[in-house]
């Protein structure tokens, strides 16, 4: 891994005292919605947030979500969770997403659409894992946003944006130009916030799942897959889509529960638009 990108991970400020009482709040096995909700309602970033996504098409409440506790209610501790985790650190990152040729609200907005693919599709298969697939999902591009900064900063942005833009394969120009993929960048920057090490190891191997633990392989395996469908350069075409179903397919999974969970995603944002 480049030094420069060692020095960044390195200088992060900490986590917030909200985000740091989130996590507390979740990890209490006695707490409930209710806990949460108060919790959040100390910071008016992370209720907007809530809010904004609560609201969104992606996720079709069908109605207008306009409180703290009812966002929490509708999508439960871990979901919640992930959804202020993941705002409040592309926050802490200062996103700048120029050189993937998108802007920093598109790329929340994809790593949106990853968690909720994964969660849609996973609920079919295990309700369990879902869960603890969500938050990775939610966050596995984390490492991208390093990455950016840093080709930024060797003043490669408009080289590396026309390798990205009709790439297959974003982990193979990451590496060309950085040495690492954004995977083993997240992996660092969530190792650095301390964050459990089974959520690491499988976010570490995302973009390599063949090479992951045997414990860890399936995760690795599921969040590949649907950075697959949804790629940053062009999520949902589909040639995304028939590649992340054949990976899914040679995996062992059954397509067909993947495939209705990127039609019903895919019919919900027609709908909104």
């Amino acid at each position: 891994m480049k030094s420069s990108i060692v020095e960044s991970i390195k200088s992060l400020p900490p986590l917030s005292k909200t985000i740091i009482d989130i996590n507390r709040v979740y990890a209490d096995e006695e707490a409930g919605v209710g806990d949460l909700a108060k919790v959040i309602e100390r910071d008016p970033m992370i209720v907007a947030n809530l809010l904004k996504s609560a609201n969104s098409a992606l996720y079709g409440f069908g109605k207008e979500i306009t409180s703290v506790a009812q966002a929490v209610s509708l999508f439960g501790m871990s979901m919640t969770r992930s959804i202020a985790l993941g705002n409040s650190i592309r926050k802490l990152l200062n996103v700048d997403m120029q050189p993937y040729g998108v802007t920093s609200e598109k790329f929340a907005e994809i790593s949106t659409m990853q968690a909720i693919l994964i969660r849609k599709w996973y609920s079919k298969i295990d309700e369990q894992k879902a869960d603890e697939l969500y938050l990775a999902a939610f966050l596995q591009e984390t490492g991208k946003i390093l990455i950016a900064s840093d080709v930024l900063q060797e003043d490669e942005g408009t080289s590396f944006y026309s390798e990205v833009e009709y790439s297959t394969n974003l982990a193979e120009v990451e590496k060309a130009y950085v040495g690492v993929t954004s995977s083993e960048v997240a992996a660092k920057v969530f190792e650095h916030w301390g964050f459990d090490i089974k959520f690491v190891e499988m976010i570490r191997y995302a973009d390599t799942p063949s090479n992951a633990p045997d414990e860890i392989k399936e995760y690795a395996t599921a969040l590949n897959i649907v950075k697959t469908v949804i790629p940053v350069n062009n999520p949902f075409s589909d040639q995304a889509i028939n590649f992340g179903i054949r990976r899914a397919k040679d995996a062992g999974y059954d397509e067909n529960k993947l495939q209705e969970a990127i039609s019903d995603m895919i019919e919900n944002m027609e709908a909104s638009s």
